[in-house]
């Protein structure tokens, strides 16, 4: 069962992520929708290779939420991708991302409505 004061620094932390208007990178398509059903308006699932979605990011953005699943796959993918988002010029901020890794048990961002057992919009 998921911590009262726990879901709540989640949700607190998903309004500030929500109202600063960044925008948040994703694994996948069912991310994407995750996250648009909680509210994130300006987000979008990786699309080839990461070198070339990296320059098209950072023609639009200079800072976003990288937010790729919590497992291990998705470590990796988060370190290649700051990576190269950093090499031009595109600032990555992982508060949110660091919030559920201390604050839940969530490791696939496609979960967090299930997660959060409402939305968060509401």
């Amino acid at each position: 069962m998921v911590a009262v004061e726990d879901k709540v620094f989640v949700e607190d932390a998903l309004m500030r992520l929500r109202d600063s208007g960044m925008l948040v990178i994703v694994e996948g398509p069912k991310d994407e929708v995750a996250l648009r059903a909680l509210g994130i308006e300006r987000v979008v699932h990786l699309r080839g290779n990461l070198v070339l979605f990296s320059e098209q990011v950072a023609a639009v953005a200079d800072e976003v939420a990288l937010l790729t699943d919590l497992d291990a796959e998705g470590k990796k993918l988060y370190g290649q991708l700051s990576q190269h988002l950093s090499r031009n010029g595109v600032r990555v901020d992982n508060k949110f991302r660091n919030v559920l890794f201390r604050h839940s048990t969530l490791r696939q961002i496609e979960g967090m409505v299930g997660y959060l057992g409402r939305n968060a919009t509401d």
